[in-house]
């Protein structure tokens, strides 16, 4: 079978078996539902403690042979060998990586703790506003 035929009928497969399938909140009399986006204050937090314990040993861990890597570098390139230049190359790239990731998970539990945060702040300033608000005189 040539890759065309191959093809042609993986597509044709693919066709007969494409059906669609809408998620939705089952309707609850009296309207309303459980499909409101909640935000869990605990889960939040502990996803943004992981990832501050992460970039805490990140730091330490991920960096722990830079220095016998680059002894053993400029070793192996003293003595001419080709190895020292890419070990070197090799550490260089190790500790792009290292930042990078460091850099990862602080965005990450910084960007966690901001969002909880700004909802916070922003459940406040929405309750402050509808009991002021005349719809809630309405709705009493």
């Amino acid at each position: 079978m040539s890759f065309d035929e191959e093809w042609s009928a993986a597509r044709a497969t693919a066709a007969a078996n494409v059906s669609m399938r809408l998620n939705h909140v089952p309707v609850e009399p009296g309207g309303g539902g459980g499909g409101d986006l909640e935000l869990n204050q605990d889960h939040i937090g502990a996803i943004g403690t992981e990832a501050y314990k992460l970039h805490s040993r990140l730091q330490t861990d991920g960096r722990h042979a830079a220095t016998a890597t680059g002894e053993a570098a400029g070793a192996l390139t003293k003595e001419s060998f080709a190895s020292g230049a890419a070990l070197l190359k090799l550490n260089t790239t190790w500790e792009s990586q290292v930042k990078t990731l460091v850099a990862a998970c602080a965005n990450i539990s910084n960007g966690l703790n901001y969002s909880v945060k700004s909802h916070a702040m922003d459940e406040q300033q929405l309750h402050a506003d509808f009991t002021t608000s005349a719809i809630d005189k309405y709705l009493k």
